[in-house]
């Protein structure tokens, strides 16, 4: 096993193939008017091919609920380390979604001044590999760049649509967008009045995102993501409500995004009750977006790890899963990491024997 879980990583430098326009660093944005974009992490993805994973999680393509648009078979994904992709990454996974990398503070640290390197190279990783790709995230109250806050609001507008628009132009075969990440009591971006405030809906500003996002980015499927939804009753209301609301306003909202950071203390029944009243009250699918278990313990972990991801994979309702960091000592939460010094902990060899990976 050690040489199965050794931990070495790949570079993110590279450009991406098919399109001559994905090899710079950094590049001027387009303007239609001002300008607008950001994140942290370092980054060249060889592609080169992984491990077996098992055909019921195979990562290929089907037709969605968003009008036909391409939607990814069931997978079971994570995320960049520190910045890399670790050379195992496909040993393990079949989808990647960028930590830091793809959030606004790192795309345009600068006005006007869009870096782009990294999600080049994540973005070419995927595609070579032909695993399904997540931007997160384009709207949210953490991470943005820090010259947002002080712009007129026409401008702030101007900024998120460029952010929006330049990334879909640049990335025209994203797989799934965390649209809006994690929208109040738990953030508030600055630009919320600039994109409508809260409107006849409560959300307005959040529907403007969302049809933002179809306008410039029509085939991807454009997902809701919050925290402690399916953990706490409070949240769990909150983003039906919020759902249910922007729905009704015209929002083209294709999947709520459960982060599943806190589940580790919470009944599996528990939060499949809140899994399955989100389902039912919004009429939408379920993503686990960010899913780690913070347990220091080996047996528990590996005992939640079987009890909530059996339940997760063969929900219907669920669509994919991706977990938030494998290795021990980068993850997010200190005790969630799956491979300690090479070798992986019991819950790691559960879920690899479980998905025959």
């Amino acid at each position: 096993m050690a040489a199965l879980f050794g931990s070495a990583l790949i570079g993110l430098t590279a450009g991406c193939s098919g399109d001559p326009s994905l090899s710079g660093d950094t590049t001027e944005a387009s303007a239609s008017g001002t300008a607008g974009s950001g994140a942290t992490g370092s980054a060249s993805a060889s592609s080169g091919s992984g491990g077996g994973s098992s055909s019921s999680s195979s990562a290929s393509s089907a037709s969605s609920s968003s009008g036909g648009d391409p939607e990814p078979v069931r997978f079971v994904g994570n995320i960049t380390t520190s910045g890399q992709i670790e050379a195992n990454f496909l040993q393990y996974w079949n989808q990647i979604t960028p930590e830091n990398e793809s959030k606004w503070d790192a795309i345009e640290p600068q006005r006007d001044r869009m870096n782009w390197s990294k999600t080049d190279a994540i973005y070419k990783f995927a595609k070579d590999n032909k695993i399904p790709f997540k931007w997160h995230t384009f709207v949210w109250g953490g991470q943005q760049p820090a010259w947002i806050a002080g712009l007129p609001q026409n401008e702030q507008a101007e900024e998120v649509e460029e952010l929006i628009r330049e990334v879909c132009t640049r990335y025209p075969d994203m797989d799934m967008i965390d649209v809006v990440n994690e929208p109040p009591p738990h953030t508030r971006p600055a630009t919320m009045a600039a994109l409508g405030g809260e409107g006849a809906s409560g959300y307005d500003w959040i529907v403007k995102a969302f049809e933002l996002s179809r306008q410039h980015c029509p085939k991807a499927i454009l997902i809701l993501n919050d925290y402690n939804t399916i953990e706490y009753g409070n949240d769990n209301n909150n983003i039906i409500n919020i759902a249910k609301k922007i729905k009704a306003a015209g929002a083209p909202i294709d999947a709520i995004g459960c982060q599943a950071h806190a589940t580790a203390d919470v009944p599996t029944a528990t939060v499949k009750g809140f899994i399955d009243k989100i389902t039912s009250e919004t009429g939408l699918p379920v993503y686990i977006t960010e899913y780690d278990l913070n347990i220091a313990d080996d047996e528990r972990q590996k005992q939640v790890m079987q009890d909530q991801f059996t339940m997760f994979w063969d929900h219907e309702n669920i669509k994919g899963i991706t977990l938030w960091g494998y290795i021990h000592g980068t993850t997010w939460v200190r005790e969630s990491g799956l491979i300690r010094d090479g070798q992986p902990r019991p819950a790691m060899q559960w879920l690899m024997e479980f998905l025959g990976r």
